[in-house]
Parts: C-alpha cells; sequence; structure tokens
C-alpha cells in the first residue's frame, strides 16, 4: 500500500501497490497502469478514479473518509471493489 496525497509524489508508487489518496483527478491517470488498486478519501461510482479504473480492469474503493490518515505506507490490505470494503491484513 501506498499512502500519496499529491500527484506530485507520484514518482514513488511500486507496481502492483494500492495506490490511497485524497482524489484523484486526469494528473493521476499514468500511475493507473501501474497499481493493483485504489481507495480515495471522495468520490462515488461515477468519479474519475472509480471510472479509470474500471477501465484498466483494477478494484476501487471510493468515499473512505480519512483513508490518508487511517492507513499507512507498507500495510497489506485486501480490497474489494464491489463491495467497497477495504480489509487490512493482520487486523483482528
Amino acid at each position: 500500500m501506498r499512502v500519496l496525497k499529491s500527484v506530485e509524489n507520484i514518482w514513488q508508487v511500486r507496481p502492483g501497490e494500492i495506490l490511497v489518496v485524497p482524489r484523484t483527478d486526469p494528473g493521476w491517470t499514468p500511475v493507473f497502469s501501474k497499481i493493483g488498486g485504489l481507495i480515495t478519501e471522495t468520490g462515488g461510482m461515477l468519479s474519475h478514479g472509480a471510472v479509470v479504473s474500471r477501465e484498466y480492469g483494477i478494484p476501487a474503493v471510493t468515499n473512505v473518509p480519512n483513508a490518508c490518515r487511517v492507513f499507512k505506507t507498507g500495510q497489506t490490505v485486501t480490497i474489494d471493489g464491489n463491495n467497497g470494503l477495504v480489509r487490512v491484513e493482520g487486523a483482528a
């Protein structure tokens, strides 16, 4: 998992990571070919992140309040984009 608050840090994303961001816009699009999934603090089914994730065939969970504070880079998570669930591995 990689938590980023700004598109300026997009270079830090490694292939296959779950990306956690406040929101996405077209500036984030280049990273979608690299990530394994997306979690955003805002948005919905028709938000930029959700639509582009579907185009790339990667899972996305949107509208997760405070995701950038709750999750930490390096954590292992499983995301279920169909049901909007995020599970932190190893958590009770």
